[in-house]
């Protein structure tokens, strides 16, 4: 049985993904923050960047980056707390817990697959602290992935996802809230499996996702 660890399981991307592991019979440790989810995982809790909770493991073959912040704000305007909040949960954690992880992987050949952003690609206006964190985040993306050959490392550009975070971006922004306008949660979650399905010849760098319409 293949063992995954998922951040951020308890909703959006996390939850979809921990969901189509476990029908695909994974056995999955999957972290929440406030509270778990309903599915049959093994839950463990902590509140980034703190790891305390991660489960020990001899062997990983998936370790899975969900969990992420993002407040909007301008440059000039933004406290620097947005800013370290930011680099905290999406950088600095998924450094940590990778670190933690790294004998695990190495020893089952694992994957680490880091759900990032378009925002990871480009900064737009008033995106300024979250898109700094996902450039950094894939920064280290690249650096993991050359220097640990015996592991593959992919990371996921999703455009806007339907999830109650984006309901509250949309909130901030003043706009009306239409989820034919985003991805599925379900959709960006496929993208991933199909990341670490790719066989064993193959190694995934990055996959850029976009609604459709």
């Amino acid at each position: 049985m293949r063992t995954a660890v998922v951040t951020g399981a308890s909703g959006g991307v996390g939850l979809e993904i921990t969901r189509l592991l476990l029908a695909d019979g994974w056995d999955v440790h999957a972290h929440y923050r406030t509270a778990p989810g309903s599915l049959n995982a093994h839950w463990w809790q902590a509140d980034f960047p703190a790891i305390d909770g991660a489960p020990e493991l001899p062997a990983l073959d998936a370790l899975i980056h969900c969990a992420g912040v993002c407040s909007l704000g301008t440059v000039s305007e933004a406290p620097l707390s947005d800013w370290q909040e930011a680099m905290a949960v999406n950088l600095y954690a998924p450094i940590e817990l990778t670190k933690f992880y790294l004998p695990a992987l190495r020893s089952a050949r694992g994957h680490v697959a880091y759900v990032n952003s378009g925002a990871g690609l480009r900064a737009n206006p008033n995106w300024g602290s979250y898109a700094a964190s996902k450039f950094a985040a894939r920064a280290w993306c690249d650096a993991l992935r050359a220097e640990e050959p015996s592991i593959r490392v992919t990371g996921i550009h999703p455009g806007r996802i339907d999830t109650p975070m984006q309901r509250a971006i949309v909130a901030t922004e003043g706009g009306e809230y239409d989820p034919a306008r985003y991805l599925s949660a379900s959709t960006v979650a496929s993208a991933v499996i199909n990341a670490l399905n790719t066989p064993e010849d193959g190694h995934p760098h990055e996959v850029v996702l976009r609604p459709r319409g």
